[in-house]
């Protein structure tokens, strides 16, 4: 049923705008429902300023994506006070939301109690990571709201194309998918490294595959976690003719120390590219994620770029 201000809950609102003729009209654009929950990005990792700057992006490319989303950040290790923690950032938009209700119900609407999730938890990781994860769990618990907490951000097509670019940018692979001009220092053989043992690997491993066809080179995931897993990776690359090595961190980047990924390419003897950080598809998958469990249709994510 639709109220005075728009749809029900949970149902897309359209931005007016005049109608285009023709065939190509464009669609008209997908707003957050009124109400809707807050996204809450889950950072794991030490906070700085470096991983809030990341996070910020995250969420203001989601925001672009979902004019009217209110999209929060909650870092495990937060200090409640410049990083604010998961845990109080979902206790306050809890809070939030049932003094929303109170101040509409004194007003005299004809509202009922919210029954839906105060918040939609999206961990920044790009694999899994049950340590990580119980971590998460154990904060939405503690939090005493109702927050529902999505998968991670992968496997996905779209960071196959993230991690494509990041070899890109570092000089380890051509640039369009076509491969129309070389790069004297492209890789002829890719470590995926990921963290969080070996249903990490496993998840890396799909999205790996998907590399591999964007590049057709080899592309082998491997633990930086597991201690001698990425030298034995490139081991056994080199022994399946692969010379020209790199190293690519399926990874976003706060949830490790940065020198765990030069290490490993020390020992693998090669050159690594930078971790996934805030590139686009970042952002669209924590939105894709959130519009998902809460049913809100959204515009495609968008094919890889070519």
């Amino acid at each position: 049923m639709s109220t005075p201000t728009g749809p029900a809950s949970g149902l897309p609102v359209r931005m007016p705008r005049p109608r285009q003729s023709g065939r190509h009209r464009r669609p008209e654009p997908v707003v957050a429902p009124e109400g809707a929950p807050a996204l809450v990005l889950a950072v794991p990792g030490t906070p700085s300023g470096t991983t809030r700057s990341l996070a910020e992006e995250v969420v203001s490319i989601a925001r672009s994506e979902l004019p009217g989303l209110d999209a929060r950040i909650g870092y495990l290790d937060g200090d409640d006070g410049e990083f604010p923690s998961l845990q109080a950032v979902l206790a306050h938009a809890a809070q939030e939301r049932t003094a929303r209700f109170e101040q509409a119900r004194a007003a005299g609407a004809d509202v009922t109690e919210p029954d839906g999730p105060a918040a939609v938890v999206v961990p920044l990781l790009a694999g899994p990571d049950a340590a990580l994860l119980r971590r998460v769990r154990q904060a939405v618990m503690d939090s005493h709201s109702a927050a529902e907490l999505t998968d991670v951000l992968g496997p996905h097509p779209l960071l196959a194309e993230a991690l494509h670019v990041r070899l890109s940018e570092a000089g380890l692979a051509r640039a369009d998918r076509a491969r129309l001009f070389t790069v004297a220092t492209a890789a002829d053989g890719i470590i995926l490294a990921s963290v969080g043992g070996e249903e990490a690997v496993q998840a890396a491993g799909i999205t790996g595959m998907l590399l591999a066809a964007r590049l057709a080179v080899p592309v082998m995931a491997a633990a930086l976690d597991d201690e001698g897993a990425i030298a034995a990776t490139a081991e056994q690359l080199r022994a399946s003719g692969s010379s020209q090595l790199a190293l690519a961190p399926y990874l976003i980047g706060p949830e490790i120390d940065a020198t765990l990924v030069e290490e490993a390419a020390r020992e693998a003897g090669c050159s690594a590219a930078e971790s996934l950080g805030a590139y686009p598809a970042i952002g669209k998958l924590a939105l894709s994620k959130y519009t998902t469990a809460l049913g809100i249709a959204q515009q495609p994510t968008g094919a890889p770029a070519h």
